[in-house]
């Protein structure tokens, strides 16, 4: 009986294992199947579901979704091919400017779909290889989760740190300009990765054969209400920020507030779709068929199923978990790093992730300091070339520069990914150690 945690191991690896094959909500899926095994079959208690995550990543993937119906992603897109054509010899910084925003401003790195076309537009009217700017715009729509005020995974790491004397605002401070920063110094790197455009033997094949050609400006007809439904969006953010500082334990210019903080992002966040339905005068039927409602609920299902699994095995092991890993951690605090770098790889979840492993590290005495710069590496969804930003870049650069090669692993994401994610937590530890 000693060694039957070896098999509940054995279960959880093989969920996550047999959920990367099926890809996208498979992931969620097998890891409720996991559940049902250690549950039922190898005698373990079901783990804590991460209700709060899920209702937050519902409700504002609600507004965002009810935004795209009225058009303001495409006044959002339409602004970015703006900036990114006005500078197209910067394509490469301004590429992961544009996502990272993006994805702080959605708290989605879906937006990125968006401006992948025009990427690389911009990139083969300049010459420049697509796969530079498209790699590192990719990997800054991911990293910038762990930066963005709405996203699940922040407030979710916001609420296990609090009980520790780190807030919201704190947390927000350290994550965005070190993990933008990390991007803006990848993306020097990302200009000398690969053969110039002229020079590859793969685009120059595909030219002769006519298979890629310039598409030039994109014509976007913007919807009457575009710009309105953004406005309101964009407000409701400034709002939710504003609230949290309001009830934070630093500031406390309201106390015993009647809305927490995850209430209130998910209030806020279904007003904001309610006032852009109203307002804007769309069908409220057509957001269920929305793309980013789609993935939104699609991320739900893995957030579920995935972190239950992590939490049923973690929650029922703990004490082993302390006495096997709790000193290594306390006197290497980046190996955890390491681990949620490796994990987020099989789970596809920022917030997943950090739910299923983070309450772990906490409870093993790891330091506040080292969850916070530790916390960018649960951003590494670029590893397998399987997420779906990653394939849309991919289809979309048809000069053939950004491809996935024979092994798997050789593809031109993971060298930009790894290093961003590497400053990321070296930049938190340095600036962490200012704040904490």
């Amino acid at each position: 009986m000693e060694y039957i945690w070896i098999l509940q191991l054995a279960v959880v690896l093989g969920a996550i294992y047999f959920g990367a094959r099926l890809g996208s909500i498979g992931v969620g899926y097998a890891g409720g199947a996991g559940v049902v095994v250690l549950c039922l079959l190898l005698g373990m208690n079901p783990g804590k579901i991460p209700i709060d995550v899920i209702l937050i990543i519902m409700s504002v993937i609600a507004a965002i979704a009810a935004m795209q119906v009225s058009g303001g992603l495409d006044y959002l897109v339409s602004i970015a091919e703006k900036i990114l054509r006005k500078h197209p010899k910067h394509i490469t910084y301004l590429a992961p400017t544009v996502t990272y925003f993006l994805t702080i401003l959605a708290g989605t790195g879906h937006t990125a779909f968006a401006v992948l076309p025009v990427i690389t537009e911009v990139a083969k009217e300049q010459g420049i290889r697509p796969s530079r700017p498209l790699s590192i715009a990719v990997v800054a729509s991911q990293i910038a989760i762990t930066a963005s005020p709405i996203s699940a995974a922040v407030v979710a790491v916001s609420g296990m740190l609090e009980p520790l004397g780190i807030g919201y605002l704190t947390l927000l401070a350290i994550c965005i300009p070190t993990t933008f920063t990390a991007c803006m110094i990848t993306a020097f790197f990302c200009n000398f990765m690969g053969k110039d455009l002229k020079d590859d033997p793969v685009y120059q094949d595909r030219l002769a054969k006519g298979l890629t050609q310039l598409r030039g400006i994109s014509q976007i007809e913007l919807k009457p209400y575009a710009k309105l439904s953004v406005a309101i969006f964009v407000a409701t953010i400034v709002i939710v920020v504003c609230y949290a500082t309001a009830i934070s334990d630093t500031v406390k210019l309201i106390e015993n507030p009647t809305l927490g903080r995850n209430e209130a992002i998910m209030s806020f966040m279904l007003l904001a779709a309610a006032l852009i339905a109203l307002f804007a005068k769309i069908n409220t039927s057509e957001v269920l068929n929305s793309s980013t409602f789609k993935s939104g609920m699609s991320a739900c299902i893995c957030v579920l199923g995935v972190a239950w699994l992590g939490d049923t095995f973690v929650t029922g092991h703990i004490d082993s978990i302390k006495e096997f890993s709790g000193n290594l951690l306390q006197h290497y605090p980046w190996l955890l790093a390491v681990v949620l770098f490796f994990a987020s790889m099989l789970l596809y979840s920022q917030a997943a992730t950090a739910k299923a492993l983070l309450p772990a590290a906490i409870a093993l005495g790891v330091s506040p300091l080292s969850v916070v710069a530790s916390f960018a590496a649960v951003s590494a969804l670029f590893i397998l070339p399987t997420y779906p930003t990653l394939l849309a870049a991919v289809e979309m650069d048809d000069t053939g520069s950004t491809r996935i090669g024979k092994y798997v692993f050789d593809h031109p994401f993971i060298l930009p990914g790894t290093i961003a994610i590497a400053l990321s937590v070296a930049f938190g530890f340095l600036v962490g150690g200012i704040f904490i």
